[in-house]
Order: C-alpha cells, then sequence, then structure tokens
C-alpha cells in the first residue's frame, strides 16, 4: 500500500528556509515541497490553487496575520508556524495556527510530525478565566432593521443599565471577570462621570459600536477622541497580541462602570474589522467585563454572495461576527407603522442570517406613543406583532422625547441625566430580563427565541 504523501507550501525567512525544505525532502518522510513562497501573497494563491494541503509559515513573515492564516484555512489548508524566540506564545497562538513547532535552529522530528498532522491540532491555549459567578462573561447583540430604530439608544441604556446606573456606579477600578483590577481612568478626550462609590460587587460592561455604516456611539456619548477603538484592538487581534490590558487601554470609561470601544469613524473603513479578528476580540472581552452589549449594523447580507471574489472583505462582517457570538440578541423596532413593518421582515431575515444565530432573542418595540399607533399603542403593537411575527413576549419601551433630548445634549445616559424617566425605567427592566436569560442561552441547542 503506497504512503500518502503530504504536499507542502513552504514560505519561510531567513537562512533557516534551505533546513527546513531539507527536512521536509528528506528520504523516506512522505513529504513534498510543492512551492517556495517568497512572500505571503505567492503562498495564499498557491494555497488557494491547490497547490498544498499544509502550509508551513515563519511567524515573522511580512503580513501574516489572523485573516492570512484563516485564508489559508478556508483554502483547506493547514498551518504550521515556525516560532522564532522572540515571538510570544500568546502571540503566536493568537494567529490561529494548526500547530506551532520552534524554529531556529528547526527541530526536525517536531517539524514533520506537525505537516503529517501526528501532533495535537493547533497549540495549547489556557482555558480563559471566568469571573467569581462561575462562567465567563455574555456578549449582547442589540441589532435592528435600517431606519433608525433605535440601536444605538438601546445599546447605551442597556450597558447602562448592566452596570447598575446611578445606584452602584463608581470611578474607582473596575475587576474584570479574571478577577484583576484595570485602572478605569478615561483616555485623552473622554469626559469622566463622577457616580457614587460602589458598597460591593458590580457589573462591569464594554459597549461595542460595531455598525459599519453608521457609528454614532462616540458622538451620543460625547467622547472627544476620534480614535476608532475597535478597529485598534481588531489590529492588535490580528496581530495575535490582544490581550487584556491591550483591550482596556483602547475602551476608556465613559460611563460609570461602561467602557467602551468606539466605532470606525469612517465607513469606508470597514475593512479594518474582519470577522477572523472580532472573534478573539469577543473572546478577550467576556475575560475583560461582566457584560459585551454590541451595537450592530443593519444590514445581515453576506458580501460574498454578491461578488465574484469569494474571499474578498465583508461589509457586514462585524455584524454577522457579534450575532454569531452573542448569548442574547435584542432585536429593536421602532412603533410606527414603517418601523413595525421593517421589523417583521427584519425577525425573518434573522431567521435566514448566512450565520448561526444561537442567542436567545428579545424584541423590543421602542418608542411606543399614541401619535403613531393609536390611543391604546402598547396593546396595538403587542397585538400587531403577535399577528404578523409571531412575537408573543415583547418588551415595550415608551417615548420620552424630551428626556431622550435631555440626555442627548448632555452626551450621558438617561440615568444620569433623566432618572425619572418611563424609558429608562423600561431599559431598566430590559436589563433585568437579559441577566435572567444569560443562563438559558448557555445551556441551550441550536437557535432559540424568547419571541
Amino acid at each position: 500500500m503506497t504512503e500518502r504523501v503530504v504536499t507542502v507550501l513552504c514560505a519561510v525567512r531567513g537562512p533557516d528556509e534551505t533546513a527546513v525544505v531539507t527536512v521536509l525532502g528528506a528520504a523516506g518522510a512522505a513529504v513534498t515541497v510543492t512551492r517556495r513562497c517568497a512572500e505571503l501573497a505567492e503562498l495564499l494563491a498557491a494555497a488557494e490553487a491547490g497547490a498544498g494541503v499544509v502550509a508551513v509559515v515563519s511567524v515573522d513573515l511580512p503580513g501574516l496575520d489572523r485573516e492570512a492564516v484563516a485564508r489559508l484555512r478556508r483554502a483547506g489548508t493547514r498551518v504550521v508556524v515556525l516560532a522564532d524566540g522572540h515571538a510570544s506564545a500568546g502571540r503566536v497562538s493568537g494567529l490561529g495556527p494548526d500547530a506551532v513547532v520552534p524554529g531556529w535552529p528547526v527541530d526536525p522530528e517536531g517539524l514533520l510530525a506537525a505537516v503529517r498532522d501526528e501532533t495535537v491540532a493547533g497549540p495549547t491555549v489556557a482555558e480563559p478565566p471566568v469571573p467569581d459567578g462561575g462562567r465567563p462573561g455574555a456578549v449582547v447583540a442589540v441589532w435592528g432593521p435600517a431606519g433608525s430604530p433605535g440601536r444605538t439608544t438601546t445599546a447605551i441604556e442597556l450597558a447602562a443599565a448592566l452596570a447598575g446606573l446611578p445606584d452602584r456606579a463608581g470611578t474607582g477600578g473596575a475587576p474584570t471577570a479574571s478577577g484583576v483590577r484595570l485602572p478605569t481612568r478615561p483616555g485623552a478626550g473622554v469626559r469622566a462621570r463622577r457616580g457614587r462609590r460602589p458598597t460591593g460587587p458590580r457589573d462591569t460592561v464594554l459597549l461595542v459600536d460595531a455598525d459599519t455604516y453608521a457609528s454614532s456611539v462616540a458622538t451620543r456619548l460625547g467622547l472627544l477622541d476620534d480614535a476608532p477603538g475597535l478597529a485598534a484592538a481588531a489590529r492588535a487581534a490580528g496581530q495575535g497580541v490582544l490581550d487584556l490590558v491591550t483591550l482596556a487601554r483602547h475602551s476608556p470609561v465613559a460611563l460609570p462602570g461602561v467602557r467602551v470601544l468606539t466605532g470606525i469613524t469612517r465607513p469606508a473603513r470597514w475593512p479594518e474589522l474582519p470577522a477572523s479578528a472580532l472573534e478573539v476580540v469577543w473572546e478577550r472581552a467576556r475575560e475583560l467585563v461582566t457584560w459585551t452589549v454590541v451595537d450592530c449594523g443593519p444590514v445581515l447580507e453576506a458580501d460574498e454572495l454578491l461578488m465574484y471574489d469569494t474571499h474578498a472583505p465583508q461589509r457586514n462582517a462585524a455584524t454577522l461576527a457579534a450575532l454569531a457570538a452573542a448569548d442574547v440578541v435584542v432585536v429593536v423596532g421602532a412603533a410606527d407603522p414603517v418601523g413595525l413593518q421593517r421589523l417583521v421582515r427584519g425577525l425573518e431575515d434573522l431567521r435566514e442570517a448566512p450565520v448561526a444565530v444561537a442567542g436567545v432573542r428579545v424584541v423590543v418595540a421602542n418608542r411606543v406613543r399614541a401619535g403613531a399607533a393609536g390611543p391604546r399603542p402598547e396593546a396595538a403593537v403587542r397585538d400587531a406583532l403577535a399577528r404578523y411575527a409571531g412575537v408573543v413576549d415583547l418588551h415595550v419601551v415608551p417615548d420620552d422625547p424630551a428626556g431622550a433630548d435631555a440626555a442627548l445634549l448632555a452626551g450621558r445616559a438617561l440615568a444620569e441625566r433623566v432618572p425619572g424617566s418611563p424609558a429608562r425605567a423600561a431599559f431598566a427592566a430590559l436589563a433585568e430580563r437579559v441577566r435572567g436569560l444569560v443562563p438559558a442561552a448557555r445551556s441551550a441547542i441550536g437557535p432559540a427565541t424568547a419571541d
């Protein structure tokens, strides 16, 4: 019986490339080097052409990041990284390779075992630390159809409510999910908020602006710093260097207990948010805080269905990645005839999303008012969504234009500016509902809904 020969693409820098090729091409190794690639572009082209089933890559290859590794794996090529003494173990494992082999000098037996897939698939990664409650932090995606239904307002108010504003707000150091205390002093251009010091343990929250069409969290909160924190975190994740300290540095405290990863400053910068990097951001966020609230964009289309180049960046990757990672998906719709029609269609689109959305769904009707829904607005909205979308457990947020305007003008949450607002009470109730749904979301198998 003929032994299967493993075809290898080699992209190794420096004088040891010859040594690597010699080891792989030794007699009886059952390995053949089909291409020696000088740069990353050549390696990707060879992999997508099916020239090899394994890629041996040096960790310092220019352009090598998590997205490049993901492209190689999508092409059906296993990735073996040669790590030198200058690259940290965290950075190498953060790239997401199938195996890591120490390099300089190369270990022949270890390299051949990794190429033949005789070792554990992938580097050993420690289990993420968990908070005192025995579970990692939760991710809540706030999504809604196009037409400004109030996604950003809901995300901000939900984050503030989960953090306990104003009852448990404070300005002291915030504990991470792993128990490590990180500084909460706002960065340059972020206005510090004053609040009462906490009297006991409290939840910490990370608010993420992942809307690649019209990010507005920074403007809504009056943040003066124009640097897009999410893009910087994604860039660090792509390079394999995103840790808790780096994530905290890019997410200053904008509200007591609430860190903020600001969105991209211009829609044209959406390629800076690839799904492969954002997956790492969500993982680190679960370690940093108790709750991660993501403000998503409205579009759910998978861009590769619309273009010939299936490996091109996805405009909606940030939204799809957040929905795929979410434990709870809060679906927001405007409580007017146009908004309700869009919400009904949006719920159907969400069920047919190109990624698996396994999070428990909570439907929110925002800005419920008699002027747009009739003399009994809440009953009318509930009846319409139950009839046309099958939503039997709707969460209603009453309209409070004066309170919303006051909070917007001050760049603060309703809890800080208008604590007596009926909308603020509704968002607080929404936060309690989300708290109760997280254990169910973690134990659910497959898609689940609370519709």
